[in-house]
């Protein structure tokens, strides 16, 4: 069976093993993409709500689990305004078992698994000393990427790469650590870089709809970029916080701006785009 055979096969088998899905209804900034899942989102779930209460025992382990409580209301008071937002792109969502924590970490990180749990590491505030809104910038983006089921997307992807490297290596005896990075570059890199904008998207859109001004998400993203010089910080590994970014971003900030006066003036901005 030769290459193209194979991958042909893969593909099939894919496409049989995989569902389309809409995660999130159209947004006001235009995240409208369906994804292809071959992994449960109850399996998922279940998983990560496992994976978040290991990383929280080993944080207690360390004395590094929410040991400022003044940081610890400031995290959970913006996630309150941004999790009611979460409704207007899933309906399902507000109701979701959320929890949040911070962990006490040099590493300028954030990050929130799918189902609603969130980790916001001491290391991003002491170094970019965010505002209110810069705050909510950085949870709204990994609220993105939970609302989005990116997690549970890569998981899938990683299920076929899976399946098309032990196929093609049992075909044509090829190394598999080298059919593997193909499938890295080729499959997860792009799609990496997709969810990133999408979840920076959604970011934008929940802050808004929360009542936090989006154009603050322009100045966290500039913060970002500077930190570090070179070498950004591991939170934008897949995705450096360019110009290009930065200027996509206020593009998506001056379309929800709509959305930030109506809660700001006590309106509803749920509604209208």
């Amino acid at each position: 069976m030769n290459f193209k055979s194979m991958l042909v096969l893969s593909a099939v088998a894919f496409c049989a093993a995989c569902q389309t899905v809409e995660t999130t209804k159209e947004s006001a900034v235009g995240v409208n993409r369906s994804q292809h899942m071959m992994v449960s989102a109850d399996a998922v779930n279940q998983s990560a709500d496992k994976a978040y209460k290991d990383v929280l025992a080993q944080a207690q382990k360390q004395n590094a689990l929410d040991r400022d409580p003044a940081t610890v209301e400031r995290v959970k008071k913006i996630a309150s305004r941004l999790i009611p937002a979460t409704g207007a792109l899933r309906p399902d969502a507000p109701g979701w078992k959320w929890e949040m924590h911070v962990l006490s970490s040099k590493e300028v990180n954030a990050w929130c698994m799918p189902g609603g749990k969130i980790a916001v590491y001491t290391g991003l505030i002491d170094q970019l000393k965010p505002t209110d809104g810069e705050l909510a910038a950085v949870m709204g983006h990994e609220i993105g990427h939970a609302l989005r089921e990116h997690g549970r997307e890569q998981a899938s992807q990683q299920m076929l790469e899976q399946l098309g490297v032990g196929l093609l290596g049992a075909a044509t005896g090829v190394n598999t650590q080298l059919a593997q990075t193909i499938a890295d570059v080729t499959i997860s890199l792009p799609h990496s870089r997709q969810q990133e904008t999408e979840a920076d998207r959604v970011g934008v859109e929940l802050m808004a709809r929360a009542g936090y001004d989006p154009h603050e998400a322009v100045s966290l993203w500039d913060k970002m970029s500077k930190l570090g010089g070179s070498q950004p910080p591991q939170f934008l590994s897949t995705h450096p916080a360019n110009a290009s970014r930065i200027a996509d971003v206020k593009q998506d900030a001056d379309k929800v701006m709509s959305l930030y006066q109506a809660a700001t003036k006590g309106g509803s901005a749920s509604a209208g785009k």
